[in-house]
């Protein structure tokens, strides 16, 4: 069998055909390997007649649902290049995103119409010439196809394939926090690895039931979803996220395991009477995104729930670092060692390994890095050394057992008074406060220090005051690492991801400090 992505869904068909692939828990639609193959392998063949070949992009702006996994194993079968699109990105990023990846064809859903009815009336602004839209028949737009019938117009047999080994399977735009997004591009090896090494390094069990939530044009979702197919594991896919639906989700179609970024714990955390659902079947939470607040994971701890902290980002496919189950508590705080065919280095300005203990940068090497930035050799030479380390711009530490510790992205780091602050360590101490539900720490331009920590609070008690907040970090926390003032909103921006915006929050609190 050749090393495509796509032929994982034509073989797992064949082995369990029967056995449930896909469960939609907001429609009710489920289907089977053999159903979800079938109408993968109809809507790759009428690729194939519309003429998509082999390195043609196929971007895809859907929602979480039956038709995004059809057209990310039809384009792979095929050997196209698939381009997710972040849906809650504005028409002028989509314009980027479709010109600079010269996809020529966009399947979207319904609830997208104005944004590409807009891209569309733009003309050559993006090369798009086939649009193709999913929709209810009563709002459809005149210049896409119909999804459903131009995919049921196809055959079910297997369509030939297109591509393997290190030919493209998909581009993966960075969220873009801090300017244009960049194009990560991923092979069916580097995909394929990525799938083995989690493999080899997590508690996933033939016949598991695994709760999708994060959105699958995030590699977080796409790499559990496809490596469900690839061990046969059912994924019970929500549109989007609601903690109280997730929690009623658990019990009633049995989910044994999921991973969900801190912030949706955190929701989940304070829906009430949480003991009202049986989740004594959910063996695990793995968390990642974001550093994992310690608080949150006793808070699962104390219900019986193992939570697991994981590193990933979308350069390396997903895996860089995870906790196992024999030391989420023991290290807890720790996001673990680095994964199974994966190789970790914490290392100082230089390039050198830091002593244990020591805070750095940490470097990512296996077989599932990704093989450059789209269009931007620039932008890969900086990032993936001669050697093939990918410099991540995280800033970490290593114990002397390999665990470790992710601080927060280096560009976020404050420096105050000549000492490093990293945000994560301050909000850390921040979200123990009762009537503090969020908390984002940035710095501000300071007179006397150069910056200095700020705090961004939502809190669920009106009581609670800046100077509640101020104390509360009191005796915890250096002096120097001390916020200086502290601001409250309704909601902590966030991408698609789960990650703060934390440009965002430097716009609307641009200081100076309370010095």
């Amino acid at each position: 069998m050749k090393n495509n992505i796509g032929l994982l869904l034509t073989k797992r068909a064949l082995v369990n055909p029967q056995r449930e692939a896909y469960v939609d828990s907001n429609s009710g639609l489920r289907l089977t390997f053999e159903e979800l193959n079938k109408r993968c392998n109809r809507l790759a063949n009428s690729l194939l007649d519309s003429g998509i070949n082999k390195g043609d992009r196929v971007a895809l702006a859907l929602m979480n649902s039956a038709e995004f996994l059809e057209a990310y194993f039809a384009v792979a079968k095929i050997g196209g290049v698939v381009v997710p699109l972040n849906w809650r990105l504005v028409s002028d990023e989509l314009e980027f995103i479709l010109k600079d990846s010269g996809a020529e064809t966009l399947i979207f859903g319904e609830e997208f119409v104005h944004t590409f009815s807009e891209l569309f009336e733009r003309g050559d602004k993006t090369d798009v010439q086939n649009w193709i839209q999913v929709s209810d028949k009563n709002n459809h737009t005149d210049f896409a196809a119909d999804y459903n019938s131009y995919r049921d117009a196809g055959c079910d047999s297997e369509p030939p394939v297109g591509a393997e080994e290190d030919d493209l399977l998909y581009i993966m735009y960075t969220s873009g926090t801090t300017g244009l997004p960049k194009g990560v591009v991923h092979s069916h090896n580097t995909s394929m690895w990525a799938l083995i090494t989690f493999i080899a390094s997590t508690d996933l069990r033939d016949g598991d039931r695994y709760l999708v939530a994060l959105p699958l044009f995030h590699v977080g979702s796409l790499v559990p979803v496809t490596l469900n197919i690839y061990w046969g594991v059912t994924s019970v896919i929500m549109r989007e996220f609601n903690p109280v639906k997730a929690w009623e989700l658990i019990p009633r179609e049995k989910i044994t395991c999921s991973l969900l970024v801190p912030a949706m714990l955190n929701f989940m955390s304070q829906v009430p009477n949480i003991s009202q659902y049986d989740y004594s079947r959910l063996r695990w939470i793995q968390s990642g995104a974001a550093p994992l607040p310690v608080n949150l994971i006793q808070t699962y701890a104390d219900l019986n729930i193992e939570v697991h902290q994981i590193y990933g980002l979308t350069e390396v496919c997903g895996p860089a670092c995870v906790i196992n189950a024999d030391n989420a508590l023991k290290k807890i705080g720790s996001t673990g060692r680095v994964f199974f065919h994966t190789e970790g280095r914490v290392v100082d300005d230089e390039g050198n390994d830091c002593e244990a203990g020591d805070q750095g940068e940490i470097w990512i090497k296996g077989k599932h890095v990704m093989l450059e930035y789209w269009n931007r050799p620039d932008a890969t030479a900086e990032s993936i050394t001669p050697d093939g380390w990918l410099r991540t711009g995280d800033v970490a530490s290593m114990d002397e057992e390999g665990f470790v510790y992710i601080q927060d992205r280096i560009k976020d780091m404050i420096i105050s008074g000549g000492e490093n602050v990293y945000p994560a360590e301050v909000e850390n101490i921040l979200i123990t406060h009762p009537g503090v539900v969020e908390v984002a720490v940035i710095g501000q331009p300071s007179e006397k220090w150069g910056e200095s920590p700020f705090a961004i609070v939502v809190k669920n008690d009106e009581k609670v005051s800046e100077s509640d907040i101020l104390k509360h970090c009191d005796g915890k926390l250096a002096r120097f690492k001390l916020p200086k003032g502290a601001a409250f909103i309704e909601t902590i921006p966030r991408n698609a991801n789960g990650k703060v915006l934390k440009r965002e929050l430097r716009d609307k609190f641009p200081g100076p400090a309370k010095d």
